[in-house]
């Protein structure tokens, strides 16, 4: 198992976010989690970056516990981020952006410069405009690829159909295929949840900070409740 996550309690101030969430991640698939704003979907791939800290539960990746540990261990360890909202420096450029991704590195990473171009020959054809310039579905991707920049094992991609035309949705959905198929495993956090119980191995469904739904993505795709409330069934 990669990811164990067990009885995860968190709070902001006296609100309790997470009320004992527990799921699991095993290597090599995609695994979502859906629900509506304010479910705790975000607030779990924070407290799992290490951005939040957990009042009680487990967090265990690769067998190590690391519910304690700081985010950028847990990047050291395989654990990477790209944000709702992406999140990047509209200062810095496109290429100063990746490189940040990289900040842990102490190995050549053009390399994997060279993979993100590969994935997203736009960030290419950009690298030395501000990422500030780009257009929203350009700075996702820039997202993506400064995660990716930090060669994770498990990449937690938070609502990254956010705010697109329906072409750019489909383009970042096939390249989260395309990353899962040459080995990252991921946690997507999506409010698309068609295109992500289509795309994903398992899923989960958060209400009001509980999972109260798992089972296969083709299983959830199927629940009565899960059409009526997500899928317009």
């Amino acid at each position: 198992m990669m990811l164990e996550v067990r009885d995860l309690t968190v709070y902001y101030d006296n609100i309790r976010a997470l009320k004992g969430v527990s799921f699991s991640v095993e290597e090599g698939e995609i695994m979502t989690l859906i629900g509506a704003n304010g479910a705790g979907k975000t607030t779990t791939l924070i407290t799992l970056s290490g951005l939040k800290k957990a009042q009680s539960g487990s967090i265990r990746f690769l067998g190590k516990e690391i519910t304690k540990t700081t985010p950028q261990s847990r990047v050291a360890l395989g654990i990477s981020q790209s944000p709702e909202g992406r999140r990047v420096f509209p200062g810095l450029t496109v290429l100063e952006n990746l490189e940040m991704g990289a900040y842990l590195r102490k190995d050549d990473f053009a390399p994997d410069m060279e993979k993100v171009f590969r994935y997203f020959p736009r960030l290419r054809e950009r690298k030395k405009q501000s990422a500030g310039t780009l257009s929203g579905g350009e700075q996702q991707m820039l997202a993506m690829g400064r995660a990716l920049m930090s060669r994770p094992k498990l990449m937690l991609l938070d609502e990254p159909s956010m705010g697109l035309s329906p072409l750019l949705v489909a383009e970042i959905f096939e390249i989260i295929r395309r990353l899962n198929e040459s080995g990252t495993t991921i946690l997507l956090v999506e409010q698309n949840a068609a295109l992500a119980l289509k795309l994903c191995h398992r899923a989960a469904v958060m209400e009001t900070g509980r999972i109260v739904l798992a089972g296969t993505g083709e299983e959830l795709s199927r629940s009565p409740a899960v059409q009526k409330a997500y899928l317009g069934g």
